[in-house]
């Protein structure tokens, strides 16, 4: 996408979103209440889970099948991605058992310790939207992949309004309800993938008003920054957020911006899907250099067993300049020297390829009336809230501002990606931008930073 383009007036995106409900409405089921825990859904197939799952670990599975944003609507900022049941398909694949990567395939791949090993604070999570179903999903999730449950009950799980009231009550319009039936992906995939990097964490979900997820608005950013303020005031020792939104002065040096500052606490934030950005400017809150933009991987297993595994750079991975403001905090010159000492991205990066991505269960359906059950996400809307999940576990954030300690860390620490790009061979030189900006090689590169992590000594 272009973070650059000219916004759409709000009663613009609204009017066509709406429209755009009306049309699906005559084909949708009746809206349904919140369903608890499993359910069967008329659109949940019998494939091949075990030959699906084969694909996935070579890469191969968007070769019959399909891949979808999960915000349907035009000019969404949640940043997931979803895959189909086939090629050319809006339809989720969906099982009714789990065949993506789950927390055992993510210890494997990063070296992580035992689940048990690793510091055990709190992992915020901010996302738009009413999701009453969370609680129940994410202890399918947990059960199935043998993490210890995180209740309201137990004290694990909290959910909040992004003033840290209650929850936010589902939207009774349509609309609304169309609205929060794509972003609960969202949330589902963010909150179980922080799960995954620390199953002993405590989890926090943040939500700010359904809305924020649709429109490019200063108000939609600066509820992010009220949001990260909550998370802040309650505790969290990382937040994630996996939206990106048209980045301006304004929200970037302005108070949405400087709510995001919290020296001690890290700031996580998807680099994007769109590939190779620009070496001008890209999207917001991962553009602000005390915030960790966070990139993404393809992940392959490499044995039969699929307990070791290789990665390449995403080709969706986002990565670029922003020379409205300086290097990221720790950056060194060497990296910012990329786009001419202001702040180069990404940071750091984690498995982000719908084709090789993790397994999420969702049920909340209101709108369509129809439970995703079992898919397989992907995006940097994966590889942010699992990165946020290693900053807690790792438990060294006494002196994080960003990125910083990433880039004091030895290299040891980092799997280094040196292999895929996220933009044509020409397409950096076409702007006269250096080649390490969009393709992987030694050391860092825009697409994957750093590299993927290796154990937690990072953290």
């Amino acid at each position: 996408m272009s973070v650059r383009s000219t916004r759409f007036a709000l009663r613009r995106a609204v009017g066509v979103g709406a429209a755009l409900v009306v049309v699906l409405a005559a084909f949708a089921p009746a809206a349904q209440a919140a369903q608890p825990g499993p359910t069967t859904s008329p659109n949940v197939t019998s494939p091949d889970v075990t030959s699906l799952r084969a694909e996935l670990r070579d890469g191969s599975l968007l070769a019959t099948h399909g891949v979808r944003n999960v915000c349907a609507a035009a000019k969404a900022h949640c940043l997931a991605q979803v895959v189909t049941s086939a090629t050319g398909s809006t339809t989720a694949l969906s099982t009714t058992t789990p065949l993506g990567y789950g927390p055992a395939d993510f210890a494997n791949a990063y070296h992580l310790p035992a689940a048990t090993v690793g510091a055990t604070g709190t992992v915020a999570i901010i996302d738009a939207g009413a999701y009453p179903n969370l609680e129940s999903d994410l202890a399918v999730y947990r059960a199935q992949f043998g993490l210890p449950a995180c209740t309201t009950a137990n004290g694990c799980l909290t959910i909040t309004d992004l003033h840290g009231g209650p929850p936010l009550t589902p939207d009774p319009t349509l609309f609304g309800q169309f609205e929060e039936e794509n972003v609960a992906v969202e949330t589902a995939l963010d909150m179980q993938l922080a799960s995954a990097a620390c199953p002993g964490c405590k989890l926090l979900e943040v939500q700010i008003p359904v809305g924020d997820g649709f429109n490019n608005t200063d108000a939609a950013m600066a509820d992010f920054g009220t949001a990260v303020n909550t998370a802040a005031r309650l505790g969290a020792g990382a937040v994630s957020m996996s939206y990106q939104y048209t980045s301006d002065p304004n929200v970037e040096t302005g108070q949405a911006g400087r709510d995001l500052f919290h020296p001690g606490m890290a700031v996580m934030a998807s680099s994007g899907d769109g590939g190779f950005e620009g070496n001008q400017h890209t999207g917001w809150p991962q553009n602000l250099p005390w915030v960790t933009s966070v990139g993404g991987t393809s992940l392959f297993a490499t044995n039969t067993a699929g307990t070791t595994f290789s990665q390449t750079a995403w080709s969706g991975a986002g990565s670029g300049c922003e020379t409205d403001l300086p290097a990221a905090v720790g950056e060194p010159a060497t990296v910012s020297a990329f786009c001419a000492g202001h702040r180069s991205g990404s940071d750091i990066s984690a498995d982000a390829d719908p084709a090789t991505g993790p397994a999420v269960y969702d049920t909340y359906a209101p709108f369509s009336g129809q439970p995703l059950n079992w898919f397989v996400v992907g995006g940097t809307s994966a590889s942010s809230p699992f990165i946020a999940g290693l900053y807690v576990r790792g438990g060294h954030l006494s002196q994080v501002i960003g990125p910083n300690t990433l880039y004091t860390a030895p290299k040891k620490d980092f799997i280094d990606v040196k292999l895929g790009q996220n933009a044509p061979t020409n397409g950096c030189q076409s702007v006269s931008a250096p080649v390490q900006l969009c393709q992987s090689g030694t050391g860092w590169d825009g697409p994957t930073g750093l590299g993927a992590p290796n154990g937690l000594s990072a953290f």
